[in-house]
């Protein structure tokens, strides 16, 4: 294989045991005894994964929480995974006869987009000081599953020598040796999806429900209102902006005929000034000569008023 697939991994979509105790997904053989117990318990269809009455809720909206604290009660862990959204259902897996946790439970959401929020940002994250994993219900999604108490499972420790690969947390690694294809496909092993590796970091889709031809219907008709609404809000914004330029360019046009009407008015009152003060030096003008023709008038006639006195005066002494 090409070195660009050392560092590519892949997930399972479908649970066999020989598989899952493979680091590649490539072996044919059980390594241990666990591995062997599961391949047994598969092949002779001794565990029904919906069998299990306390298994209750909708498996598309919960949440598999493992490597919980054991003093990790159901009240911290719904006060933690309530961050992510509504927690329609939790429960936390206890011993039969101790009653004490087994540092694992399964939370159910209100919806599946609440389901991949948690899905996505609780894993790795700390709970009561313990790193917890967060996976999708394989239980009941994951076709041939078989729990970690009959050899399966995923995960796992190395102090335990049990690892189990192909999830979220031990993907597979891309083969570096030659694939067995005939002998896959007669255990009916998926063979690895060569050509469409992803990297270590990305970060597996869950599975996804069948939707029926009655959602589709649904979704459409959802896809549709919601357009509706969109132009129906698009066409209100562009009339509310319409508007408020109808306003603006109202007001412009009110603004310069006041302005408009403005400068006429103090045209008019600088010539009404103009007139006035033209007006003014007229009178002033015509009343001076009239003043001093009749001012001459009176000094012509005090004049003569005064001769005619001398002569009277004259008159009188004479005949005296």
């Amino acid at each position: 294989m090409s070195g660009s697939n050392i560092n590519s991994v892949f997930y399972a979509s479908s649970y066999h045991p020989i598989q899952a105790g493979s680091i590649d997904g490539t072996d044919i053989l059980p390594h241990d005894n666990a591995v062997y117990r599961a391949h047994l318990c598969s092949s002779a269809g001794l565990y029904d994964p919906f069998g299990d009455p306390k298994v209750i809720g909708d498996p598309y909206c919960t949440v598999f929480v493992g490597r919980l604290s054991h003093l990790t009660t159901e009240y911290t862990l719904h006060k933690a995974m309530s961050k992510y959204g509504r927690v329609k259902n939790l429960r936390l897996v206890r011993h039969i006869v101790t009653g004490a946790s087994r540092g694992y439970a399964f939370v159910e959401y209100e919806t599946e987009r609440e389901m991949l929020r948690a899905y996505k940002d609780a894993h790795h994250s700390i709970i009561d000081d313990c790193e917890i994993i967060v996976d999708y219900n394989r239980q009941q999604l994951m076709p041939g599953w078989i729990p970690r108490r009959l050899g399966g499972g995923l995960g796992g420790k190395k102090e335990s020598g049990q690892l189990r690969f192909g999830g979220r947390e031990r993907p597979f690694r891309a083969p570096l040796r030659p694939i067995p294809y005939d002998d896959l496909k007669r255990l009916g092993i998926p063979p690895p999806p060569e050509g469409r590796y992803m990297s270590r970091y990305q970060v597996p889709s869950p599975p996804r429900r069948e939707r029926s031809s009655v959602d589709r219907e649904e979704g459409s008709r959802r896809r549709r209102s919601m357009e509706r609404e969109r132009h129906a809000r698009k066409s209100s914004s562009v009339d509310r902006e319409e508007r408020s330029r109808k306003r603006r360019s109202s007001s412009s046009m009110d603004q310069e005929e006041h302005s408009h009407r403005t400068s006429i008015e103090k045209k008019e009152e600088q010539h009404y000034t103009e007139r006035t003060s033209r007006d003014r030096d007229d009178r002033s003008y015509s009343r001076k000569p009239v003043e001093r023709e009749e001012h001459y008038d009176k000094r012509e006639h005090s004049h003569k008023k005064s001769h005619k006195d001398r002569d009277r005066d004259h008159s009188h002494k004479r005949r005296k």
